[in-house]
């Protein structure tokens, strides 16, 4: 299972006390997930939820880029047919063909920027039609 998360304090609204927030994306059983969970240390306030809608909330994403850095998905190797990539991208991801067409030039010319969930994500896609696809990450 491929995981990114991270732990934020912030002010509890019911009590003013301090709450901790544990958020992040995952990838299990072939789908990305995404989930939040808090509790308060001074009251009762406490919350979990999860989805794999495959579209993560932007306050998650903002977190997890802040706090680990984007990722890169880059192709590897010699010339992948269109056709294969549009393809994966379109599988899981629930894209038209062009928002896919967008998507596949922007990875054929620079990468894919995104979590380094959202980017091991489509590498999987892209792997399981036999597209050389790797995920870079900068040093923190």
């Amino acid at each position: 299972m491929i995981t990114q998360g991270v732990k934020i304090a912030t002010r509890c609204d019911a009590c003013g006390g301090v709450l901790t927030r544990d958020i992040g994306q995952f990838i299990d059983h072939g789908r990305l997930w995404w989930g939040t969970e808090g509790a308060c240390q001074s009251c009762t306030v406490a919350w979990c939820e999860q989805d794999s809608d495959g579209r993560t909330p932007e306050e998650i994403r903002h977190a997890l880029l802040s706090e680990h850095g984007p990722a890169r998905l880059r192709l590897m190797g010699p010339q992948t047919s269109p056709v294969a990539i549009l393809r994966a991208l379109r599988e899981k991801n629930g894209l038209t063909l062009t928002q896919a067409k967008a998507l596949a030039a922007e990875l054929k010319a620079t990468g894919l920027v995104g979590t380094l969930v959202e980017m091991e994500f489509i590498a999987a896609r892209l792997r399981q039609h036999s597209i050389r696809a790797a995920v870079e990450t900068s040093p923190s």
